[in-house]
């Protein structure tokens, strides 16, 4: 009988031992399985045509008031669906998927959580002074293509034209600096004009 006991509390001590060494060894090495995540082209589709504004401190139109992440930027529209980027030259696709690599600078500079957050308060102020906003923004349609290439056209000749005068009055500055120094330095070696 004895020996019986000393059977059982030996075999209850050796399963109570190795249950929890199996708890220990799956807490321990219990690491989540990686995510695989397999998109395929989203079929995203507008009954109307989303509102684009342009955020300043993005540099490119955003979506606003739609339940999708979408981009007008370099004469494509740019849909971030389901962790990845897809590309369109129409608001409403077809949709093809975009290595990040690929994408235009301007939005490769900016991580999506700062895209929305720059939208949303640009939102905010369009929404606030809609009849006066004077920030640029557009609805997609055939007749405006002509109007955002004219439009974008514009701005690019205008920050040209304006890098222009820029570094010309940067070349005026250091022309009339260099004129400062000489007449100082004729005037410290006593060849000045009007001295006594």
């Amino acid at each position: 009988m004895k020996k019986t006991v000393l059977v059982l509390v030996t075999a209850a001590v050796t399963a109570v031992s190795s249950a929890q060494a199996e708890v220990s060894v799956n807490v321990n090495i219990g690491v989540p399985a990686p995510r695989v995540i397999v998109s395929s082209p989203p079929s995203v589709y507008f009954d109307v045509a989303p509102l684009f504004i342009a955020s300043p401190r993005l540099g490119f139109y955003v979506g606003v008031d739609t339940p999708y992440d979408i981009i007008f930027s370099s004469d494509y529209f740019y849909l971030y669906y389901g962790n990845s980027w897809h590309r369109s030259s129409n608001h409403n696709g077809p949709w093809v998927e975009v290595p990040y690599r690929q994408l235009p600078p301007g939005i490769r500079n900016h991580r999506i959580e700062q895209i929305r957050s720059y939208r949303d308060r640009e939102y905010r102020v369009y929404r606030r002074d809609r009849d006066h906003y004077r920030g640029r923004y557009f609805r997609p349609d055939h007749g405006r293509r002509e109007d955002w290439k004219n439009e974008r056209r514009y701005d690019k000749q205008e920050r040209k034209d304006e890098r222009r005068y820029d570094k010309q009055e940067r070349k005026n500055e250091r022309r009339e600096e260099r004129k400062d120094r000489k007449e100082e330095k004729r005037d410290k070696n006593g060849h000045g004009h009007g001295r006594d």
